[in-house]
């Protein structure tokens, strides 16, 4: 294959991205309130102003209940709401890049499973359940870290959550938006189908890439041919002693069954069966757990302040059991990109321009980024260019102080001081100006 530079464009299924650098979804915590348009449209415009081909509005729910996993995520279930997100991507458009929806259902990742004032005001909501919930869930259930009330779903039940794929997908077209990105991992409901530790079914769905074959026929039949493109896991980061998980062979073969299937673009990630630190590893983050702002947060969601504080040791394991390694889904990403005829799309630990260059071409076809974008909402304005150095990286530290908030509803954003001040140089320095911006400033003063 030929290689590519990351200013050269992108077609993915009959839509051209300008470049090869996107926005990977993170959570925006937009909600689906009067003013979520405008809250995401701040969240997200900037990194199309910047110059970005690709803008992923993070995990976005098919149903108008329950499957939430967090809090302040985005619906996209009622047509008047889904209409109203027409004010998001106009904004995007207007600076010439694309924008896909990633949809999603969080089934046993739901917050009615672990948030414990969230399931103390929800008791009516039962999670969706691919099979009974594996034993170290129920293991987490029978401490109280966890509450299940699973009811797994019949055919049909599967047949209507991939209706409700099919319908987000349409409304979400119907508001402007040019890519439908299915969430296939981190957990959520599609992974439950993909993963062998989960998925105990005995009927169609036993194999769980028939659940995304049955996505896929929905999204088409409801909103024809808009490029489909999805995450496709590799439980290769499992903790010790599961033994059924899916395999780096095993996700490659799903991807080759996809390409098949007709969808346009792939996302290789590698990770853990659960929805733990392996999804966006680095440091502890210490300071974000001190931080008094969020205790009363930390009890609510978690029962209290001592479970609270054993969440917090969990995560410091966590945080010493997966390091981070730069670019950590290069080598699945290359060995699908061998093996499938769509482009592959390659994000987790990418920070610096030279590892960019490297990677295009050889182990995908795009890269993307989440977290740093926190620090640096304008980020691709110091990484796109021709002539832009290969040590040039990102101000963004991995020390995860910028997610764990989000589980009491903070918003995500950077929240280190160090990382803040380099990113507060640089753009007294001007590195986040783009052209559109010095031109009208030139405009505005054409002495100065």
């Amino acid at each position: 294959m030929a290689t590519s530079r990351l200013d050269d464009p992108l077609d993915i299924g009959g839509v051209t991205l300008r470049n090869r650098l996107y926005r990977a979804p993170v959570l925006e915590c937009a909600g689906t309130g009067p003013d979520a348009p405008e809250r995401l449209a701040a969240e997200l415009e900037p990194a199309a102003r910047a110059g970005t081909g690709l803008v992923c509005q993070g995990a976005t729910i098919v149903r108008e209940t329950g499957g939430c996993a967090a809090p302040g995520m985005t619906r996209i279930a009622d047509p008047e709401f889904a209409a109203s997100l027409s004010a998001v991507t106009e904004r995007i458009h207007d600076y010439g890049s694309a924008i896909a929806v990633q949809l999603e259902y969080g089934g046993l990742r739901s917050m009615e499973t672990w948030h414990a004032a969230y399931r103390r005001d929800h008791p009516e909501l039962q999670q969706l359940a691919v099979s009974r919930p594996p034993r170290p869930l129920r293991l987490l259930d029978a401490l109280g870290f966890l509450d299940y009330d699973a009811r797994v779903m019949t055919t049909d039940e599967v047949y209507d959550l991939a209706a409700d794929f099919g319908r987000s997908a349409a409304m979400a077209v119907d508001a402007g938006y040019d890519v439908v990105h299915v969430a296939g991992a981190n957990m959520g409901v599609v992974h439950q189908f993909l993963s062998p530790f989960y998925n105990r079914r005995d009927d169609e769905f036993g194999d769980g890439v028939r659940f995304l074959e049955a996505v896929s026929d929905e999204v088409r039949s409801r909103a024809g041919d808009v490029p489909l493109m999805t995450k496709v896991p590799a439980e290769t980061a499992a903790p010790p002693g599961i033994r059924r998980r899916l395999t780096e062979d095993d996700a490659l073969g799903i991807c080759r069954r996809l390409d098949d299937a007709g969808y346009d673009a792939l996302v290789p990630v590698s990770g853990s069966v659960f929805w733990d630190a392996s999804i966006v590893r680095g440091s502890f983050p210490a300071r974000a757990w001190r931080d008094d702002r969020y205790r009363d947060g930390y009890a609510a969601a978690f029962g209290g302040p001592l479970r609270a504080r054993l969440v917090e040791l969990g995560n410091r394991i966590e945080a010493a059991w997966y390091d981070f390694d730069p670019a950590w889904n290069a080598d699945l990403c290359r060995r699908v990109r061998d093996a499938v005829s769509v482009p592959v799309l390659c994000e987790g630990g990418i920070r610096e321009r030279g590892d960019i260059d490297r990677l295009l071409g050889d182990a995908c076809d795009a890269v993307g980024m989440a977290r740093p974008f926190y620090a640096e909402p304008e980020l691709p304005a110091r990484l796109l260019g021709r002539d832009v150095s290969a040590d040039t990286r990102v101000v963004c530290e991995n020390c995860n102080n910028c997610a764990v908030p989000q589980a009491t509803g903070a918003p995500g954003v950077c929240r280190t001081p160090a990382v803040l001040a380099r990113a507060g140089t640089l753009r007294m320095e001007g590195a986040y100006d783009t052209d559109a911006e010095t031109a009208d400033a030139d405009e505005a003063d054409p002495e100065g």
